[in-house]
C-alpha cells in the first residue's frame, strides 16, 4: 500500500502536493535552516528524542529559533493522520520561520552498493549541524556516479575519512577491527552510527583513506538505509561482499535496538 504523502506547514496538514511555503524564504533562497530524518517503523517513530536534540543543536548553532512544544505537537497531528506506514518523517525549520514535517516513502536501497572515494573540505562554521545546505553533498555522489559507482565516500584534503553524503561509514580494517570516523573528524553525529557503535565494539579515530580502501568489509548507515553492505571500494571488489559478517552483525544489533524502543 502507498504510503500517503503528507505535509504540516506550521501545523496546517495536507497533501504534500498542496502544501506551499513563500517563495522569499531564505530556507529556500539560501539553503538557511536545519532538518532531521526520522524512521517511522509501523507509524511509530524511532529515537525521536535524539532526533530533536539534534534538531535543537543544529537551530542553535546557526542561532535559529526553535519551540520544541510546538513541534511535537505537530507531529503527533501528523502521525495520527498518516496512520501504521513503514515510512520516513522529514522535520525542517526554515530561516523564514516556517516549520515543515513531511511524510515521505522509504527511497529503495539496493543490497549492496559500491563507493568511490571523493574529496571534501567541511566547512568548519556548520560542523555538527544537519544544515539543508546539502548542494556539496548531493555533488559527491554525483561525482562519484560518473565514476561508474553508487555513492561517495567523503575524505577530507589530508586523506582522512568522513562519511557518505547522508550516512555514516563502518569497515574492518586490514588488522581486523571495526572502525568508524570519530566525530571531531568533522562528520555528522549520527544516530544510526551512534546506535551501533553502543551495541557493538567499534574503534573511533581519524582514519587515512588507506585504511578504508584496504578493508575487508565495509557497510553505510543511516536512518533510512539502515545497514547497507559495500561491495567494492574505488573499484576493487571487498572480498566479504555480498554479506560481509560485520554488516550482518551490525544489521541484527540495530534491530535489536529497534525492537527494545518499540517492542
Amino acid at each position: 500500500m502507498p504510503v500517503p504523502e503528507l505535509a504540516s506547514v506550521d501545523g496546517a496538514i495536507s497533501p504534500t502536493a498542496e502544501a506551499r511555503i513563500p517563495v522569499a524564504d531564505d530556507g529556500l533562497l539560501r539553503g538557511d535552516g536545519v532538518f532531521e530524518m526520522v524512521r517511522l517503523y509501523a507509524g511509530r517513530p524511532f529515537t525521536l528524542a535524539d532526533h530533536l536534540d539534534r534538531l535543537e543543536r543544529s537551530a542553535g548553532a546557526i542561532e535559529l529559533p526553535l519551540e520544541r512544544a510546538t513541534i511535537e505537537r505537530e507531529i503527533d497531528a501528523l502521525l495520527a493522520a498518516l496512520g501504521e506506514a513503514d515510512a520516513a518523517l522529514r522535520i525542517v525549520l526554515t530561516r523564514g520561520g516556517r516549520r515543515l514535517l513531511l511524510t515521505e516513502p522509504l527511497p529503495p536501497h539496493p543490497e549492496t552498493l559500491s563507493v568511490a572515494t571523493v574529496t571534501f573540505a567541511p566547512s568548519v562554521i556548520l560542523t555538527g549541524v544537519k544544515s539543508i545546505s546539502y548542494a556539496a553533498n548531493m555533488e559527491a555522489t554525483r561525482i562519484a556516479q560518473a565514476r561508474g559507482a553508487d555513492e561517495a565516500i567523503l575524505v577530507k584534503p589530508d586523506g582522512i575519512v568522513l562519511e557518505a553524503p547522508t550516512s555514516a561509514v563502518f569497515w574492518v580494517s586490514p588488522e581486523g577491527g571495526l572502525r568508524t570516523p570519530a566525530l571531531d573528524t568533522g562528520i555528522l553525529d549520527s544516530i544510526t552510527r551512534a546506535q551501533i557503535a553502543r551495541e557493538l565494539h567499534v574503534e573511533e579515530g581519524a582514519w587515512p583513506v588507506e585504511d578504508l580502501v584496504g578493508a575487508g568489509e565495509a557497510f553505510l548507515a543511516s536512518t533510512t538505509r539502515e545497514v547497507q553492505p559495500i561491495s567494492a571500494i574505488d573499484g576493487r571488489e571487498l572480498p566479504g561482499a555480498p554479506a560481509p559478517r560485520a554488516a550482518r552483525e551490525a544489521a541484527q544489533a540495530f534491530r535489536r535496538v529497534v525492537e527494545r524502543e518499540l517492542g
